[in-house]
């Protein structure tokens, strides 16, 4: 299967999963419990066996296709949107091997449930709080960044009056607007948030 098919239907599998993932997130402006509450009754779909096994396949794709597919193109990409692809997708790419790596560390070393509390620790701990607000901040606003650059460059026609780089603008604006949503619920509204003895001094999601 050619690299770019590859990294398509990698990517598929993976936004459904974040879409899942920030769906949980934006209920965090309701507080902790409500959070954990969403969680517990999505995780039975996306961690189980055979879930994860196909999720962590497709990162390891996403990843690998991402950063070669970004090698072939990087002399080519002299347009806004081209140079936004990249840029966003070799963030995405970083911030998917960090973030898992934190998340099964979490779970398999510290023997920690990395819910809300272990999501949120570095966001309301001092100094930490200075490198994942930006960390978690540009995730968000990147997917949502490679999901405009992508539609800009799919979408041939105008909705509704609304034309395609329009359209792939308010894509752009719509992560940011969540990116805050999702930091201002981990961070009580950047008021802080009380985080448990056994989650303190760590970071993850």
């Amino acid at each position: 299967m050619p690299l770019r098919r590859l990294h398509f239907f990698s990517g598929i599998l993976i936004a459904v999963f974040v879409v899942l993932h920030l769906f949980n997130h934006l209920f965090a402006v309701l507080g902790a419990s409500r959070h954990i509450e969403v969680m517990e009754a999505l995780r039975p779909i996306y961690r189980n066996v055979v879930a994860e096994t196909l999720l962590l396949a497709a990162v390891f794709v996403q990843v690998i296709s991402g950063v070669r597919l970004a090698r072939q193109r990087w002399a080519a990409a002299l347009g806004f949107w081209d140079k936004l692809q990249l840029w966003s997708g070799l963030y995405l790419a970083m911030f998917f091997v960090f973030h898992l790596g934190a998340v099964f560390a979490g779970r398999l070393a510290l023997g920690l449930d990395t819910n809300f509390y272990f999501g949120a620790a570095g966001l309301n701990q001092f100094p930490l709080v200075l490198f994942f607000v930006p960390y978690y901040g540009l995730a968000i606003m990147s997917f949502f960044a490679h999901l405009a650059a992508v539609h800009s460059k799919k979408m041939r026609s105008a909705v509704l009056g609304i034309s395609p780089q329009t359209q792939s603008a308010g894509i752009l604006l719509l992560g940011v607007v969540l990116a805050v949503v999702v930091l201002a619920g981990f961070t009580g509204g950047f008021r802080g948030v009380e985080i448990p003895k056994g989650y303190h001094l760590l970071g993850g999601g």
